[in-house]
């Protein structure tokens, strides 16, 4: 299912502000087409609950979930162009993925996903502090980004961190930080 999946050639490294409000180990790179198993399973564990009360086969769950992952795959990487695709590592093992578009006015978190295993140390936290230090580096606006309305945790995480529901648009919330929230 991962054939022909890949990842676009990257425009430039990314380069984040203010690294040291990262956990010790935390670290990300450009991800690799090695690195889509772990982003198919990272994606098949974000979804078990919702299949858990279908009464469908092992079998059919894997396709379903190899399909859309492949699916998710293939818009993100032709809708956010340019974009940073990222691989989140906690020492040297992979524990999420953060995509992210700058377009020169605003970043927008295309996806951001933690294993569960390191969900609750702060690695999500850190991150999000490292994108608005580099927000604001950078001059712009603000970050952007979509929750599922059934995910109160990443919710509450992201008012935490100063970021305002702009429009509930059914199974997500659009939410927005600016950046004069922290200037």
């Amino acid at each position: 299912m991962l054939a022909g999946l890949d990842f676009p050639p990257a425009q430039a490294t990314w380069q984040p502000a203010a690294e040291q409000l990262l956990p010790a180990g935390v670290r990300w790179r450009e991800a690799r087409r090695d690195d889509l198993p772990f982003f198919r399973q990272l994606f098949a564990e974000t979804r078990a609950a919702d299949l858990a009360a279908l009464p469908w086969p092992d079998a059919q769950c894997q396709a379903f979930l190899d399909s859309q992952f492949a699916l998710q795959h293939l818009h993100y990487t032709t809708h956010y162009t340019p974009a940073y695709f990222l691989l989140i590592e906690q020492a040297g093992l992979p524990v999420g993925r953060l995509y992210l578009h700058d377009d020169g006015h605003q970043m927008t978190i295309i996806d951001i996903v933690l294993a569960g295993a390191v969900r609750g140390l702060g690695i999500g936290s850190s991150l999000l502090r490292v994108l608005q230090a580099t927000s604001l580096r950078d001059g712009l606006a603000g970050i952007e980004l979509h929750v599922e309305k059934r995910n109160p945790a990443a919710q509450r995480l992201y008012q935490r961190l100063q970021f305002r529901v702009e429009e509930d648009i059914g199974s997500h919330l659009r939410m927005r930080w600016a950046a004069a929230a922290l200037s």
